[in-house]
């Protein structure tokens, strides 16, 4: 899946909000933990690793919708270390194991966040690359989701969220 048009997206959100909250600091660390929350909270909707209930996971929408607010985060990440030359989407990590799956995304966010090297951002990627293919999530999918989202952010910024 080609990246450039989400970063270009992406980029023009993270202005309009930037602009219109006057933030002026560098908010880097403050998206990483962003998308540590959101992908927690995708990992939480899932309830992969919730051995003790019996509950599924929720609606495929949901899930996708807390997927695709973890890429506007990620996206967000990439931008900000001038890595959104990255143009197409890595390989996905293989890996049967949806909680093992977060565990290694987690590491890897972490990891970039001390070393903000286009390898470290390509492996977040792939991580999510294969949630999304463990999730049945084509790149369809999620670009559908992704523009969806992108309005609704608009719309909130523009509500007062």
């Amino acid at each position: 899946m080609n990246l450039h048009q989400l970063f270009e997206m992406q980029e023009e959100l993270d202005r309009y909000i930037q602009t219109n909250r006057g933030i002026e600091e560098d908010v880097f660390r403050k998206k990483g933990l962003a998308l540590l929350i959101e992908l927690a909270e995708l990992a939480n909707e899932t309830r992969c690793f919730k051995f003790w209930s019996t509950k599924g996971p929720s609606d495929r929408e949901v899930l996708l919708e807390e997927y695709v607010d973890s890429i506007h985060f990620l996206l967000s990440l990439g931008i900000e270390k001038n890595l959104s030359t990255l143009e197409t989407w890595p390989d996905a990590v293989k890996h049967a194991d949806l909680t093992e799956l977060f565990i290694g995304t987690q590491e890897k966010i972490l990891k970039f966040m001390d070393n903000h090297s286009m390898f470290t951002y390509q492996e977040i990627w792939s991580w999510y690359g294969g949630i999304a293919s463990a999730l049945g999530f084509s790149y369809e999918d999620v670009l559908e989701a992704y523009f969806a989202k992108n309005e609704e952010n608009y719309r909130r910024q523009k509500e007062g969220y």
